[in-house]
């Protein structure tokens, strides 16, 4: 059995068709969307609004968590359209959506980003798609759990959520030979990011659930340039799948 995991996917519709090539099955682990270019900043909705210049203004002040001065220039920036922030995001987002959700091979099984807005996937999933959050599904005969999204963090991304909401999922997965989420278990070296310079947020209960449950596996992305791609917790091993956006490559899951 030969499973491909993609996760950050951004916007990458091309290598995305054809990231089930090979595969029995294709597993997105989520952020579908492109909002922002860290690495072109004339990408992303963004920099189609408002332009690559102050694209790069905007993401400096993130980047030096400077948040206030970034949400009161983002701000002005929208006032100075016609119609509301929502009626531009929404055109958007449903432009890559559409286009992501087309090149979806299938089978594939999903779950949700934090950069995701899961109230529109209902609309573009297509058959043979299976979306899964706080659920679990058998896939060759190994039973798989998902968890989707990520904790609250400043930079107040579409599906972030609470750390109770957050643990009633990872519980609500119970025991399964393969744990498949959005955020890392919050081990250091997984979240801090060398290129950002900064630590992503992790789920302490997921690293809980790890030690407790000992999955074959505990699979992730959402750090894009990680310190350690992997690591070991008891049995259970921890891999960061990678950033699809730049990679263009799924991880490969053999059994």
């Amino acid at each position: 059995m030969r499973v491909h995991v993609v996760s950050d996917v951004h916007g990458r519709a091309d290598a995305l068709a054809r990231a089930g090539e090979g595969a029995d099955a294709l597993i997105c682990l989520g952020d579908l969307i492109l909002f922002v270019d860290y690495d072109d900043h004339s990408q992303g909705i963004f920099a189609e609004l408002f332009g690559a210049e102050r694209a790069a203004e905007f993401i400096a002040l993130r980047t030096a968590k400077r948040f206030e001065e970034a949400r009161a220039m983002s701000s002005a920036l929208w006032a100075s359209l016609e119609g509301g922030p929502r009626e531009h995001i929404e055109r958007s987002v449903r432009r890559q959506y559409g286009e992501i959700f087309a090149a979806m091979p299938t089978p594939a099984y999903l779950t949700y980003g934090n950069v995701d807005l899961p109230r529109y996937w209902p609309e573009y999933v297509r058959e043979g798609h299976r979306v899964l959050d706080g659920e679990t599904v058998e896939i060759g005969g190994l039973r798989f759990g998902f968890v989707g999204g990520g904790l609250r963090t400043p930079y107040r991304t579409p599906y972030e959520i609470d750390e109770e909401e957050f643990a009633r999922k990872v519980e609500a997965v119970g025991e399964v030979d393969v744990l498949c989420c959005h955020i890392p278990p919050a081990i250091p070296e997984l979240l801090y990011d060398v290129v950002a310079r900064r630590f992503e947020r992790g789920s302490e209960a997921t690293l809980e659930a790890i030690r407790r449950t000992q999955p074959r596996y505990a699979l992730f992305g959402h750090v894009h340039q990680p310190l350690a791609a992997r690591t070991r917790v008891g049995r259970t091993e921890c891999l960061n799948v990678g950033h699809f956006r730049n990679r263009g490559v799924p991880f490969a899951l053999e059994w």
